[in-house]
């Protein structure tokens, strides 16, 4: 139930942060925040990475540094970009692609095997999530850029899962160092950046200031943690399908942003507990 708990913490976890930093949308440009909160994260995560056994760890290191850059550094752009331009919901909504993209991934790349509920749970959490898509076009047509720039994100956030996953059952590096050399490559990756970054940083006062650092645990420090977790514990593909669930724990947010919550959204909630379960119980048969 590790692998479980901590999936559904990092999809309550990204939901809380992308409120915040959807709010944050005056402080700077997309690029910019990604480089604000790596900077941050990264520097929290100093401690773990003078712990890394750096000379003794082989190639793992560097696919994990790859991993970060691909997955972090170039896909949290793209979801940044996506978030100011279609909001929280319709975001979180169109990563419904990544559950069914993962198991397949699992199967081909990987080799796992995958029971049939874990299947049926997957295309229930993309069904819950293409429901309130459904139900949020009342809100307006969606931006095409935004769309792109969130398909984007999920493809660049699968590569850099399959990378940690192969590093993390083939080393024994923790979910907490792997974490940690991730933000790292994503940082490096943004590293040249970074002084363009400052001179366009906009923090006008210290609720701003608090809402990044926030931020920055939450959906940087602690989410990608638990990530690293479930990647540890389980398949690609079960693992995305729990923290696919995002989208659902958005619905909490959706007065803050002052989006009604319909039948419609019970209705995705429903599925998504039901592809949960499913999935849990293909975990618990794998086991």
């Amino acid at each position: 139930m590790t692998g479980v708990l901590a999936a559904l913490g990092a999809a309550i976890a990204w939901t809380a942060a992308s409120g915040l930093w959807r709010s944050l949308s005056t402080v700077g440009p997309a690029w910019l925040l990604n480089i604000l909160k790596n900077s941050l994260a990264t520097l929290c995560f100093l401690p773990v990475l003078l712990s890394i056994p750096w000379g003794g760890s082989g190639s793992g290191l560097i696919w994990l540094l790859l991993s970060g850059a691909v997955g972090i550094a170039v896909g949290d752009t793209f979801y940044l970009l996506a978030l100011r331009r279609l909001g929280t919901r319709r975001t979180l909504t169109v990563e419904a692609i990544g559950p069914v993209l993962a198991s397949i991934g699992s199967v081909s790349l990987m080799g796992e095997v995958l029971e049939p509920s874990a299947w049926v749970g997957a295309c229930c959490v993309t069904a819950a999530v293409l429901l309130v898509a459904k139900n949020g076009a009342s809100m307006g047509p969606a931006d095409p850029t935004g769309l792109i720039c969130s398909c984007l994100a999920v493809l660049c956030g699968l590569a850099g899962a399959f990378l940690a996953r192969h590093v993390l059952t083939s080393s024994s590096l923790l979910p907490v160092q792997s974490a940690a050399v991730r933000l790292l490559g994503g940082w490096l990756c943004l590293l040249p950046f970074c002084g363009r970054a400052l001179n366009q940083l906009r923090l006008t006062n210290r609720m701003q200031g608090g809402a990044v650092v926030a931020a920055v645990l939450l959906g940087t420090n602690l989410g990608i943690v638990l990530q690293q977790i479930v990647f540890k514990s389980l398949p690609v593909g079960l693992g995305v399908s729990l923290m696919s669930t995002a989208p659902v724990f958005a619905l909490l947010i959706s007065p803050i942003e002052r989006e009604k919550i319909q039948i419609l959204d019970a209705c995705a909630a429903a599925l998504a507990v039901t592809g949960v379960a499913l999935t849990v119980m293909a975990g618990s048969t794998g086991a």
